[in-house]
């Protein structure tokens, strides 16, 4: 009896041990558990940037910038610059001809004056009907008009295109020019920069003229009557029918004024003089024959005052 009793309390004291092992067997696994599930939240939490981690990732998040655009970027604005360029290079087309650009100088300092035009890249001969032909001296480096002209002589470029006569930073002349004649609107300013005058050309006869021709191919001039606000106002022109120039004068509002010259039939030579009051508000005069040449151009009248 005290031998079973004695067993049984060693297969109790077994059963504890056993139990006790079983116990913090357990409660490592659950130990080692709970630190990897500790492990993982920790991993997962989310990173707080500082002001400069958050710069970096905003730019890693922007647009490519030209610094680091492919080459083939640059190469495509190299191509639309060039594009460009030609663009610029049509422009300096005028009225279907080529022309490159020009400066003339006078006078220094505030009071200097510039004259901006663009000239033909080859020569042409303006129409001869014109009276005031436009071309740039090359050697005197200053712009002239004439009624005729001779490359032969004189190294010369013919106008064409826009023009503008500055003094200083004032406006005082702007325009166009056809083959070296006035063309299109042609505007002239005083030096508080106001308006002075304003006329309309079409190749070198105002626009507004009347020209009549002696054939029904129109061309052969016979005669421009110039016109301006519906009366008769500017150049007057007359020609032989060879296309020599037979009469010049001005009309203003309607009336004979200044000098009145008439011509022989060939060298555009001057036979007569003839003067008239000097514009339209004066009294009216009977003309004065002033001035009278022979066919060789020597003068043979002049009228003394």
């Amino acid at each position: 009896m005290g031998e079973k009793k004695v067993w049984a309390k060693v297969l109790l004291l077994s059963l504890l041990a056993v139990w006790g092992l079983h116990q913090q067997t357990q409660a490592q696994i659950i130990a080692k558990e709970k630190k990897k599930l500790l492990f993982w939240k920790k991993a997962k939490e989310v990173e707080v940037l500082s002001p400069v981690d958050t710069a970096i990732l905003n730019d890693s998040l922007a647009k490519p910038s030209l610094a680091t655009a492919t080459p083939d970027s640059v190469k495509d604005k190299d191509v639309k610059a060039k594009k460009g360029k030609k663009k610029d290079d049509k422009k300096k087309i005028y009225f279907g001809y080529r022309v490159k650009k020009g400066f003339a100088r006078q006078g220094k300092g505030k009071n200097q004056i510039v004259e901006t035009f663009y000239y033909l890249r080859e020569y042409k001969e303006p129409n001869p009907y014109v009276r005031d032909k436009h071309y740039f001296d090359v050697k005197k480096r200053k712009i002239f008009r004439s009624p005729t002209l001779d490359p032969s002589k004189t190294q010369m470029l013919i106008l064409h295109g826009p023009y503008t006569k500055m003094r200083g930073d004032v406006l005082i002349e702007q325009g166009y020019f056809f083959v070296g004649t006035k063309h299109l609107r042609w505007e002239t300013f005083k030096t508080d920069s106001t308006l002075s005058q304003r006329q309309h050309f079409e190749k070198g006869f105002l626009r507004d003229a009347v020209i009549s021709y002696y054939d029904a191919a129109k061309t052969k001039i016979k005669e421009v009557i110039p016109y301006q606000y519906g009366q008769v106002q500017g150049d007057y022109y007359k020609f032989y029918e060879n296309g020599q120039l037979e009469w010049l004068g001005t009309y203003d509002k309607g009336r004979k004024v200044g000098t009145w010259i008439n011509f022989y039939d060939f060298r555009g030579r001057r036979q007569f003089e003839f003067q008239y009051a000097e514009s339209a508000f004066d009294k009216p005069i009977e003309p004065v024959l002033v001035k009278q040449y022979d066919r060789h151009g020597s003068l043979v009248f002049e009228k003394k005052d």
